[in-house]
């Protein structure tokens, strides 16, 4: 027995194979199978959708993660589950095969629509407070579109496999990249953000992305689990953004690399009191520093400034693009 879609043949212990086709051969557990499968779901999502109580749908899902086939993540008082990455193969063509458009499934997708609708609309609401705000702060810089073509210039075509964006806020640049990642994750915070990453990623069709809380000065992931790291616009909100830097920096795979988009030093002291900047901008060389300390070398520093006309009362954006030490002179000769 092998597991398919591999294109190496690896074998399934006997034992692991029979616990996970009990896992999954049960009405309710493959049910939230099939659901998982189109992204990841709160217990009180899967009690609304499937209408079972939620201890029962509880016992289900620590059956599924003990089996190895679900993960479960927290946020805040939430618990999320999603499909572990890598699952056995046996599940996979099971789920594949599954015909979504008769009942149960077809039930259950609909009702996970409205769900996902209802999740949608609070999120809105809470975004649409913090709007007025951000409005402000993206009239005083370059146009997010300039910016964003500036981030896929500087990163180019080379394959990216596995993302995180540290701070993620409301998943834009997830929704930037993550199509371009084998497997991208967002880290942020604040569970009322992520319910706004979460929505504007499902309306994106990017469901499969992976949404954590947690603090970006201890992320909790391990050593060199991502080739791209990203730290958008979040470093001026910081007390300590050189500690930051360095977990970041932590989390970068051999070869990988390390994107900042930040401000430049500015003297909008206003700043500080309606968006709460901790820091007024960082000059290349400060960033520059941060990431050689971190054992990164800075190959690319770009600035997007406004026009000249404009640039005493607007902020210019830079980008820095470190790669880890060891592979720094390839890098830099292609850039």
């Amino acid at each position: 027995m092998s597991i398919a879609g591999s294109s190496v043949s690896v074998p399934v212990p006997f034992a692991h194979a029979l616990g996970v086709l009990r896992a999954a051969a049960e009405e309710t557990r493959l049910r939230i199978l099939a659901l998982l499968a189109e992204g990841e779901l709160s217990v009180s999502d899967l009690t609304d959708i499937l209408g079972q109580s939620q201890p029962r749908i509880s016992r289900h899902l620590k059956l599924l993660v003990e089996a190895g086939l679900v993960e479960r993540h927290r946020e805040g008082a939430w618990a999320f589950f999603r499909l572990v990455d890598g699952r056995a193969g046996l599940v996979d063509p099971l789920i594949g095969g599954l015909d979504a458009g008769s009942p149960p499934l077809s039930e259950d997708r609909a009702r996970r629509e409205a769900v996902r609708a209802q999740r949608a609309e609070a999120a809105q609401a809470f975004f649409a407070r913090l709007a007025p705000k951000w409005d402000h702060l993206r009239s005083l810089h370059v146009p997010e579109a300039t910016v964003e073509a500036a981030v896929l210039d500087v990163l180019g075509s080379r394959p990216i496999h596995n993302l995180i964006d540290l701070g993620t806020g409301t998943g834009r640049m997830l929704g930037l990249l993550a199509d371009r990642a084998t497997r991208a994750t967002g880290l942020d915070s604040s569970h009322a953000m992520l319910s706004v990453a979460r929505a504007n990623l499902e309306r994106a069709g990017l469901s499969r992305v992976d949404l954590r809380q947690g603090d970006i000065h201890a992320p909790p992931f391990g050593r060199g689990s991502f080739d791209l790291v990203l730290v958008h616009q979040v470093l001026h909100y910081l007390d300590d953004p050189a500690r930051a830097l360095r977990e970041a920096a932590r989390l970068v795979a051999p070869g990988g690399r390390l994107l900042v988009v930040d401000f430049a030093p500015h003297g909008l002291e206003f700043l500080r009191e309606t968006q709460a900047h901790r820091r007024l901008g960082f000059a290349p060389e400060q960033v520059t520093g941060w990431l050689n300390d971190a054992g990164l070398s800075t190959v690319t520093t770009r600035d997007l400034a406004p026009p000249p006309a404009e640039a005493a009362h607007q902020l210019t954006v830079t980008l820095w693009l470190g790669v880890d030490a060891a592979e720094a002179m390839p890098e830099r000769a292609v850039a």
